[in-house]
């Protein structure tokens, strides 16, 4: 155990003898235990008093209820009081360190907040008459400006929702243009072991047949084996860079040429540019579509269900064939460019994403986040991001096994097997003792090249204290992982709940609550 320089030494739970036994709430201190919102109400009672109501005067006609809702009835304080609790128990960026691996869970700094909580920003709705809202179309409009100069790309389509989302659009490109040149026999679209899971799903979901290509010892595409298997059936490659390994496809220019060369197209998951934004421009390596993750790179919020933001950027190639809407700039004035127009420009574009125009409050934030740091401060980001990742590779690749260390420096994330574990101990008892360090554990089993992966992307926004500690939980896990530690069997033990099945709850999900007989029984 570390002794910070103060001298303070914090007292492990081990240490604690029966104090850390069971209380007669179930509480741990602050930490509340909180049952279900079915178990704390009374589904015959209210928490407010209501006046008989005038049954023969009632406007619903049969509309009306016949049959108990089934709710607990609960007072405005037992309310607040449930959600609050069960918000405690959540895992959040703003509590500590969140090593998702291929996720880039950074920190969102409060000005982007402040910003997009604007009066002009926060109010603007979508069907306002343009000359209202010239301000919100400026900012779509410099913050594509800032995405094509940062790629290297020709043009943007802001409207894409998420990372998928943005995947679609790409694609969707691809296939006008192969439709647009009579070539919409090339049905099959190649994907690399080391692409991101969604890649093969949007190509399917599109009307494409996907291939995979393998990766080489060293975890990055084999070249070799992509460019034998181009054709005339062949519409375009799917390939992540930095890959879901964490590496540097450093043969992609080589990749975007033979691809090109046989009449496909090059689609780059951009979901990682946060490793190389500053320092790398897609562009230049023959990318002709990418989306941006708004939340991974320019630190718009992350998870929670959106509202999430995709931009695609194009390559001059696939600029005819990308969606509308997108906003032009007119004289003074900015103009949304709604409709295709054979007279005018885009009369090739493939439709639309969405209804209206992208997320507003995630523009507004990503242009607060890229003019706070400016084009030197963004090629810090990645400087960073790479740097704490390859800081926690070296630190730890004496004790974890850590497959690809020999391939050079990492991007943005380490990776790590359960190779090396006592027998029958592997990643899962490793993540779930992480939570009784405090940790949200780090991406599990994926990418599928490495057996019983562990995923580490610590980003730019951590200290170099914030990594040491937790680089000190990770090597004491491991440390007991391989000593055999049985405990480890059975951790969590000091999160609110103690080792779920997730497999069980994943297939057999219990959805809607019954009371037991006895409450059935109380009740009646």
């Amino acid at each position: 155990m570390t002794i910070n320089q103060s001298g303070w030494k914090p007292t492990a739970p081990a240490d604690r003898g029966d104090a850390a036994g069971a209380t007669f709430t179930g509480n741990k201190a602050l930490m509340l235990e909180e049952p279900l919102i079915f178990e704390i109400g009374d589904d015959q009672t209210t928490g407010v008093d209501f006046a008989a109501g005038d049954v023969a005067g009632s406007r619903l006609g049969g509309l009306s209820r016949k049959d108990p809702i089934g709710l607990p009835g609960l007072s405005e304080p037992e309310t607040v009081r449930h959600y609050t609790r069960l918000s405690r128990q959540n895992y959040a960026i703003d509590l500590g360190l969140f090593p998702l691996g291929s996720c880039t869970m950074k920190h969102n700094p409060r000005l982007n907040e402040k910003m997009a909580r604007l009066p002009g920003f926060a109010d603007v709705h979508p069907l306002q008459p343009i000359d209202t809202v010239q301000g919100a179309l400026a900012v779509i409009h410099q913050l594509a400006h800032w995405l094509v100069t940062l790629t290297g790309m020709h043009s943007v389509a802001m409207s894409p929702k998420a990372g998928a989302h943005g995947e679609l659009c790409g694609i969707l490109a691809i296939k006008a243009a192969l439709a647009k040149r009579g070539e919409g026999h090339r049905k099959v679209i190649l994907v690399p072991e080391s692409a991101h899971g969604t890649n093969p799903a949007t190509a399917a979901f599109a009307g494409f047949s996907v291939e995979d290509i393998p990766a080489t010892a060293e975890g990055r595409v084999d070249t070799a084996a992509l460019t034998a298997r181009l054709g005339p059936d062949v519409a375009g490659v799917m390939i992540t860079n930095p890959n879901t390994c964490g590496l540097f496809e450093r043969d992609l220019k080589a990749i975007s040429d033979a691809v090109h060369a046989a009449g496909g197209y090059v689609y780059c998951d951009g979901a990682n540019f946060n490793a190389i934004v500053g320092r790398v421009r897609p562009g230049d390596l023959g990318v002709d579509a990418m989306h941006i993750n708004l939340h991974k790179t320019f630190s718009t919020p992350h998870g929670g269900g959106g509202p999430g933001s995709g931009p695609v950027v194009f390559s001059e190639a696939l600029t005819p064939f990308a969606p509308l809407p997108f906003v032009e700039r007119d004289g003074d004035q900015f103009r949304l460019v709604e409709e295709e127009n054979a007279e005018e420009h885009h009369a090739d574009s493939f439709g639309r994403m969405v209804a209206f125009h992208g997320q507003m409050g995630m523009f507004t934030r990503a242009l607060t986040y890229i003019l706070s740091h400016g084009a030197d401060g963004l090629r810090q980001v990645a400087e960073d991001a790479v740097l704490n990742a390859n800081y926690v590779l070296r630190r730890l690749e004496d004790t974890l096994d850590a497959p690809f260390a020999g391939s050079g420096p990492c991007m943005h994330e380490a990776i790590f097997s359960d190779r090396g574990l006592a027998p029958g101990f592997s990643t899962i008892d490793i993540a779930k003792a992480l939570i009784d360090e405090g940790y949200h554990p780090m991406t599990m089993y994926f990418p599928l090249v490495v057996h019983g992966a562990m995923l580490v992307e610590p980003t730019e926004t951590e200290s170099k204290a914030a990594l040491d500690q937790f680089i000190g939980a990770l090597r004491s896990v491991a440390e007991r992982a391989k000593a055999g530690d049985a405990a480890l069997k059975t951790a969590p033990h000091f999160a609110p709940r103690a080792r779920l099945d997730e497999t069980l709850a994943a297939r057999k999900p219990v959805l809607v609550w019954k009371p037991t007989a006895a409450e059935a029984q109380a009740a009646e």
